[in-house]
């Protein structure tokens, strides 16, 4: 797997969105192992703490600091950077802010994604050959099924987060079919992937980052909803979904084109309690404690097939439900105690992963 995704990545201008962000930084850091030329456009994140600079990418991609809102300047930076490849990963990713404020939510979201197809779309440079939003599994229209979201199942949201990723899809297919599809030299293509674990994110309201910052702060970890499923992943899994995805569009753009799901392996979904049961045992000390309230609607049971992705991409998930926590755990452990091995342990955990068949 490692000589493939390098030999097709090598030299390849590469344009990400949301690049400063968790996901965005560890796909930069993996395209820059691979020997791509990465254009990163994100707001600056908080040095202190963030996983962009503890990558140090700032000295390995070329960062562009711009709001994706703004059409005019998210033109000129694709006009100048002239991407093969586009991610478009930038969002507000957090359900609880999306109740916050709502409105930027779908500005972000919706509005964001609406400015790249535009812009995408109105580019003389005939460089662009693939672009993958990556939205999320919450743009289903909740059934209450316990069989799997599939790819052409309703859309829908109750709450902004998931209205504002079910408006990007339809507005990703009806720039698709409406322009995309006559020109065929132009793959797009949605990425809908689970909830991401991983080392470096230091997200507020997010399961496994508050959970560590409360067992820092020897404090009992609280749950919002202990019995909600999710199809918990490791970041890398679906990372390497959107790269394989990326390669399938640049070299059939009308086949692989459309919505993909990128989630875990069937019966594999757990609950948020078993979640930090994990947690609690390869940190070796903590505990937790169920809140009464429930304060917002969250999706009880999410569960993606992956059929699709499995067959026509042969993408599957490599690791377990108890090894995703476990590599997850490690990073923290080992970059709290020393932060400026970070690059190290998330160089270690990309390549492990790549050797893996």
């Amino acid at each position: 797997m490692k000589l493939i995704l390098k030999s097709f990545f090598k030299n390849k201008n590469i344009l990400i969105t949301g690049a400063t962000g968790f996901k965005g930084s560890w796909l930069s850091y993996w395209l820059h192992i691979l020997g791509a030329r990465v254009t990163g456009i994100g707001h600056n994140p908080n040095k202190n703490e963030n996983l962009f600079y503890s990558l140090r990418l700032e000295k390995k991609i070329y960062l562009k600091s711009l709001d994706i809102r703004n059409r005019v300047a998210l033109a000129k930076c694709i006009k100048e950077t002239e991407p093969e490849i586009i991610f478009h990963l930038a969002a507000q990713p957090l359900i609880y802010e999306s109740y916050n404020h709502p409105y930027l939510t779908y500005e972000v979201n919706s509005l964001g994604t609406l400015n790249m197809l535009d812009c995408i779309k109105d580019n003389k440079n005939n460089k662009i050959r693939a672009v993958v939003f990556v939205t999320s599994d919450k743009c289903y229209y909740n059934n209450y099924s316990v069989k799997g979201f599939k790819e052409d199942d309703k859309l829908g949201g109750i709450d902004p987060y998931s209205g504002s990723k079910a408006c990007a899809e339809i507005m990703i297919n009806t720039y698709f079919e409406s322009f995309f599809k006559k020109i065929k030299s132009i793959g797009v293509a949605s990425a809908r992937a689970g909830n991401v674990i991983g080392g470096g994110d230091y997200s507020p309201n997010r399961l496994i980052p508050d959970a560590i910052r409360s067992i820092l702060k020897n404090k009992e970890i609280f749950l919002r909803q202990p019995k909600f499923n999710r199809p918990w992943q490791h970041v890398l899994e679906p990372l390497f979904g959107y790269l394989k995805l990326s390669e399938r569009l640049y070299k059939k753009p009308i086949k692989f084109s459309g919505p993909w799901n990128f989630g875990t392996k069937k019966n594999t979904v757990t609950n948020v309690e078993e979640i930090i049961k994990k947690i609690i045992k390869f940190w070796g000390k903590g505990s937790l404690k169920v809140m009464k309230n429930k304060k917002f609607y969250e999706q009880e049971n999410l569960q993606l097939n992956i059929d699709k992705s499995e067959k026509f991409l042969n993408w599957r998930p490599k690791f377990s439900i108890t090894q995703s926590v476990e590599l997850t755990a490690d990073w923290y452990k080992k970059v709290l105690i020393n932060k400026s091995c970070a690059e190290m342990v998330t160089r270690d955990q990309i390549i492990g992963y790549m050797k893996i068949d």
